[in-house]
């Protein structure tokens, strides 16, 4: 059967137009204030604007509850005070902490889906590089083996530029330690990510709505955003092991 790619429900499209604007709008409004007051980690002056184009308003109220008390100022005053990093690292509540180490591997999930979608759509070959109608006869799982493998090396970078600055390590110890730190909660993300854009792709739109979802299209990335806190949740558990194990370093 052909699907028709033109008749998706009004009112979901106006949804995912609001949700994607929203997102946007949570993003410029950290961003703008990150640039006036730094993050003391300046690899978090990226996650917060990413995770929020997908928490939108969850993000913006989880910066300014408990993200501005890491800013540059912040811990300069708590440093004149008498009080150093770590200190002021234990006024954040554990559960807060673990929820911002999950957001941090999100961010490089984020940024990989981001470039992954729009590159396969302008360069269709790339989806047959990793593996369309050779290794799979759907082109998203061809896709989602390039989206892991963006989104595995964002986030060791991203864990790098927060391990390595907070243990004082070589590179090739900060690159290690990175590894061991984001490897099982980035894959814990996109397995709660796939699991919901394998439902959104081949149940709702394709079973229900009949429609084909693709990356052009703007309910593509509302569910993206949804995707996401999925991959917040099933990563959420894995980081408090992480951190409690000492694996992973508190945000």
């Amino acid at each position: 059967m052909t699907l028709d790619t033109s008749i998706v429900p009004l009112w979901l499209h106006a949804l995912s137009l609001i949700s994607l604007a929203l997102g946007l709008v949570c993003c410029v409004i950290i961003a703008v204030d990150e640039v006036r007051d730094p993050q003391h980690m300046w690899i978090m002056n990226l996650v917060w604007p990413v995770v929020a184009l997908f928490a939108s308003l969850m993000a913006l109220w989880g910066y300014y509850r408990y993200g501005k008390s890491a800013t540059q100022s912040r811990m300069a005053a708590h440093r004149h005070g008498g009080h150093d990093h770590h200190q002021h690292g234990s006024d954040t509540p554990f559960a807060v902490a673990v929820g911002k180490g999950a957001s941090h591997c999100g961010a490089g999930c984020t940024i990989g889906d981001i470039i992954a979608e729009p590159l396969v759509a302008l360069f269709p070959a790339v989806a047959v590089w990793f593996g369309y109608h050779t290794l799979f006869s759907e082109k998203i799982f061809a896709v989602w083996v390039l989206d892991f493998i963006l989104a595995f090396a964002i986030g060791i970078a991203f864990q790098y530029f927060a391990i390595k600055p907070m243990r004082g390590l070589s590179v090739g110890e900060g690159l290690k330690e990175a590894v061991k730190a984001d490897a099982l909660s980035l894959t814990s993300w996109q397995i709660g990510m796939y699991g919901f854009m394998a439902i959104a792709h081949f149940w709702l739109f394709a079973h229900v709505l009949g429609v084909t979802l693709s990356s052009g299209m703007v309910e593509f990335w509302f569910m993206m955003q949804i995707a996401m806190l999925c991959g917040f949740a099933t990563a959420y558990p894995v980081n408090w092991w992480l951190i409690r194990a000492g694996i992973k370093e508190a945000m």
